[in-house]
């Protein structure tokens, strides 16, 4: 399509003497009028926002066989309360997209936070574990609107490569909360008690009240915004459940995903009862973990010079799928005890840390009409098949050959979707040279 045909498709009730050399504003892809902020800013913006769910899920981690002990309950039922907070990440998302859709980012953004703040103070007054689950859930939607907005931030400002490379920056701010959540967590409990990990999260919620209120500007002008109410919404997600390749893409992240949380529900109880590990040793060895899952989304970008987004994916999801092959037979037969299980748990977080960028930037790639809506399926997806397997590494027994099993059966099960739904190898690109007219 040329960039006369582009022009074509302007507002009709514009004036007919119209400036050539206007920036072209073509449905679907980045305001072209939006000045784009500095993207390392940006990332590191975005990126704080996004960690605050990872740290939310993560720092209390080294706690979960202390609360456990203290709330009176099994280890299973404490698993649950992570569970909950899937739950809340997934149903939040669901209704803060369409909303930041119709009322731009900022706003959704900040009331989110707020929501999360409050929970975490709750949070302090818990004296069970129905109590504890419950505000973990409010903790998850609150945590939802820096997932789902930041995403769509990013599809309102890039997209194709530039999209996914932005993602894979992002992903680098995100890394460092699961490497640091865990430590950091430790590290509280030396002083206080688990109640103390979600003060810090109330207080990191409440800097990032200010880090929004002050340097986030909306990158969703009202001429681009959804004037639909709940109908509207609703017959958008019925759209986006019409395009098989981005069903079959959100279906992806989503298994990719529960692979990586059946390691998170999994570790502490892996490393501290079946190794031995305390709970600062714990947050080491998680930590290191995480730095392969750091190192792979970085690694993404150069890789995105030469192949495709979905040559990656595919690439990374294979990968993950046979590493946690090597990590189920090593548990399964008790050959070379800790680092047997740790190292291919390791190499799954690097194929997961290649695999995770590029499904979502392959599906909102087809929907940037929709950006807000369309991340919020994405998110939801995603955290929710995180919240339905997590508890399956409990209930099968809380060992290196639990973990292993559900790391397997879901990127097999990726893999699956990938092969029938997606078909990879039909994907499109989007256009360069929409790209290029929306990036003027």
């Amino acid at each position: 399509m040329t960039a006369t045909q582009h022009s074509a498709r302007r507002d009709p009730a514009a004036p007919a003497q119209a400036d050539a050399t206007a920036p072209v504003d073509v449905p679907g892809l980045p305001d072209p009028q939006v000045e784009k902020p500095k993207t390392a800013r940006l990332a590191l913006t975005l990126g704080a926002f996004v960690a605050l769910g990872p740290l939310t899920i993560d720092m209390y981690l080294p706690a979960l066989p202390t609360i456990a002990t203290e709330l009176e309950t099994t280890s299973a039922a404490v698993q649950l309360t992570l569970t909950g907070t899937l739950i809340g990440l997934a149903l939040g998302q669901l209704v803060l997209g369409p909303l930041s859709d119709r009322f731009g980012r900022r706003r959704p953004l900040l009331a989110g936070t707020a929501v999360h703040v409050v929970a975490s103070v709750l949070v302090l007054l818990a004296t069970n574990i129905a109590v504890l689950g419950a505000l973990r859930v409010l903790q998850g939607v609150g945590t939802a609107a820096g997932a789902v907005i930041a995403i769509a931030v990013v599809r309102d400002l890039f997209v194709g490569r530039a999209a996914a490379t932005m993602l894979s920056r992002l992903f680098l701010v995100l890394g460092a909360a699961p490497v640091l959540a865990p430590t950091i967590g430790g590290e509280v409990l030396r002083f206080t008690s688990w109640r103390g990990v979600f003060l810090i999260l109330a207080l990191y919620g409440l800097a990032l009240l200010a880090i929004g209120f002050f340097l986030i500007r909306e990158t969703l002008p009202p001429e681009r915004r959804s004037t639909e109410g709940v109908g509207g919404t609703l017959r958008g997600y019925r759209s986006l459940f019409r395009d098989r390749s981005y069903v079959g893409l959100v279906l992806v992240a989503g298994l990719t995903m529960a692979g990586l949380f059946a390691y998170v529900s999994g570790s502490s109880f892996v490393y501290q009862r079946q190794f031995g590990l305390d709970e600062q040793q714990f947050g080491l060895l998680f930590g290191a973990g995480a730095f392969w899952l750091i190192a792979a989304t970085q690694l993404n970008p150069l890789l995105l010079r030469r192949f495709s987004p979905a040559q990656v994916l595919v690439a990374g999801t294979v990968a993950g799928a046979v590493s946690g092959a090597v990590l189920l037979l090593l548990a399964a037969t008790s050959t070379g005890g800790l680092f047997a299980v740790a190292i291919p748990l390791w190499a799954v977080l690097f194929a997961c840390g290649l695999a995770l960028p590029n499904a979502p930037a392959l599906a909102l790639s087809r929907h940037g009409e929709s950006a807000g809506t369309a991340a919020a399926l994405l998110g939801a997806v995603q955290f929710g098949v995180g919240a339905a397997v997590s508890p399956l590494v409990g209930l099968l027994g809380n060992d290196a050959v639990a973990m292993g099993a559900v790391i397997v059966g879901s990127l097999v099960l990726a893999i699956v979707v990938l092969v029938v739904v997606v078909r990879p190898w039909q994907l499109e690109e989007p256009d360069p040279e929409m790209a290029a007219v929306a990036a003027h």
